[in-house]
């Protein structure tokens, strides 16, 4: 592997959940600024989310496609393999350019496939500067989009990703404050189901593709249990008695 730059850097970007206007000002600047601009996706073929996103910031020309094992679960061995490629891959465009920033949808620091390709680099160019800027939420677009009051008061606030069993949904569900919850689509059948035993899908609500043509958001108590978007939304409000300030 050619000697990285001892000032070489790699931000990881957060670029929203897929509407270009929640870019922030910080993010775009960062985007534009960089010498290449690594995506993430599945096969070297695809435009995905962020690459459609950065597209509007940025030329085509100074995009870079990676390859991630994206939604690998049950093959160990495939995804640490896809990892460490697609760090190789990093490394030699952080020996080739100053900064090199790393588009991720919503935030670098939730559930983002950043997090490992910053351990990588770490291990692989130790003197390479890791930075983030952060990205709107998908719950904080969802909110915006369908009304929903995320917190209010003392209210606690639960986020699962539903690739860790709907079991564990439901024991939020059981809690107390707002939950929400990513990757759900293709346990919509189990999420929905989770709503109505702990009484919370009355004003849940769910989102997909937000910001984008195919966006959808319904009320969760119109789930009918088929398989939705793997990117999918949910927020479960908090109980509250409709008091103005009633949480303070």
């Amino acid at each position: 592997m050619p000697d990285v730059m001892s000032s070489s850097r790699l931000i990881g970007v957060g670029v929203g959940p897929g509407d270009p206007e929640l870019v922030t000002v910080k993010g775009v600047n960062a985007l534009r600024a960089a010498d290449v601009v690594v995506v993430p996706v599945m096969d070297t073929g695809e435009k995905g989310r962020a690459e459609a996103t950065v597209l509007h910031y940025v030329p085509q020309e100074r995009i870079v496609r990676v390859v991630f094992a994206l939604n690998e679960r049950s093959d160990h061995a495939r995804r640490e393999a896809a990892w460490d490629a697609a760090g190789e891959r990093v490394a030699e465009l952080l020996a080739a350019h100053v900064c090199v920033a790393f588009a991720t949808i919503g935030d670098p620091n939730v559930y983002s496939t950043f997090t490992y390709l910053a351990q990588t680099i770490g291990e692989l160019v130790p003197d390479a500067v890791v930075e983030t800027v952060p990205g709107i939420t998908a719950m904080q677009d969802l909110a915006a989009r369908s009304g929903a009051v995320l917190t209010e008061g003392t209210e606690p606030l639960t986020l699962v990703p539903v690739t860790a069993g709907s079991a564990v949904l439901k024991d939020a569900l059981n809690g107390p404050g707002t939950v929400v919850a990513y990757k759900f689509g293709r346990l919509a059948g189990e999420v929905a189901e989770a709503l109505r035993e702990t009484g919370r899908i009355e004003d849940a609500v769910w989102g997909s593709a937000l910001g984008m043509e195919a966006e959808s958001i319904r009320p969760a108590g119109e789930l009918d249990g088929a398989p939705l978007p793997y990117l999918s939304t949910l927020i479960a409000p908090a109980r509250r008695d409709g008091t103005r300030g009633g949480k303070l």
